[in-house]
């Protein structure tokens, strides 16, 4: 299992964090002295999660924040918070999503849900956060992508799923979409010689709450899972490295990709990026997004 080097001194976002490998990242991150805060749809689970990581970690430096990723304006909530308190921002780790709806949901802003919410929220998060994150010594963007990203594609002419909606397509596309962010973020630094690292990572198949969440949204049922029980999957723990390695490992350098040593499964590494990125036109993607979100990185 990895271990995250000292991060004493270092403040991290993490999304999504009241669970799952937000929750386990955090976990990890405190105990190697991070300052953490807990960016989290609901200030109860958040709590509890904040809660539980204390009782093994007392000392440990956790903040819980509301933000709802699939609402513009409370990810412009949280940025400007932020931005109004002024500290630099080490690492920015873009963990939260949702993962297929049996029906089509619209967010607060009118967008297909999941590309809300795994997409356009990070997207514009990172975006505001980049004034703070160019500030640190050596920041990083880690965003968290899947292997249903591979065969996935970008439909820019129904981003939204208003003519079809398929729940595991429009996942996928919503994944390849955090990955295509991640890519071109890369390039942005590159670009204008950013001190900044955008990684991202992809957890194989991992036993979460996710499986279950996204499933049985908008039903009566809490029992609903994906039917992926004979595919070989990780306990969150271990899906966990790949997101660490890519949010804080010193030999990490720009633009990495981390995942499972088999794709589902195994140990975390330098990972292929799936054809489906070649394919994918990432400079327009992130113009589409900078219009959606009316956001931009800054001219810097």
């Amino acid at each position: 299992m990895y271990r995250a080097p000292d991060q004493r001194g270092r403040r991290i976002v993490i999304t999504g964090a009241n669970s799952g490998t937000g929750k386990e990242a955090t976990r990890r991150l405190v105990a190697a002295g991070a300052d953490v805060i807990m960016a989290v749809r609901s200030e109860s689970k958040g709590d509890a999660a904040r809660r539980d990581i204390r009782k093994e970690f007392p000392r440990a430096s956790i903040e819980v924040r509301m933000m709802d990723l699939s609402s513009l304006a409370s990810v412009r909530d949280f940025g400007n918070h932020l931005l109004r308190e002024g500290r630099p921002l080490d690492v920015l780790v873009n963990n939260a999503g949702i993962m297929m709806p049996p029906r089509r949901v619209l967010s607060p802003d009118a967008f297909e849900l999941q590309f809300a919410t795994n997409f356009l929220g990070h997207f514009a998060l990172t975006n505001l956060l980049l004034p703070l994150l160019l500030e640190a010594k050596s920041p990083r963007v880690v965003t968290m992508t899947s292997s249903a990203a591979i065969g996935a594609k970008i439909v820019f002419d129904d981003l939204q799923g208003e003519r079809s909606y398929k729940p595991m397509t429009a996942y996928a596309q919503s994944k390849l979409a955090c990955l295509l962010l991640a890519n071109r973020l890369a390039e942005i630094a590159r670009e204008r010689s950013w001190p900044l690292l955008s990684t991202s990572a992809h957890p194989g198949h991992t036993r979460t709450n996710l499986q279950t969440s996204g499933p049985n949204m908008g039903t009566d049922s809490t029992r609903k899972r994906l039917g992926f029980r004979l595919v070989p999957s990780m306990d969150v723990k271990w899906a966990t490295d790949s997101l660490l390695q890519a949010a804080v490992d010193p030999k990490t350098t720009q633009g990495e990709f981390y995942g499972p040593r088999f794709l589902l499964v195994g140990n975390s590494h330098v990972a292929k990026q799936p054809r489906s990125v070649k394919s994918a036109d990432s400079i327009r993607l992130w113009q589409v997004a900078e219009a959606l979100t009316a956001t931009r990185p800054p001219q810097v």
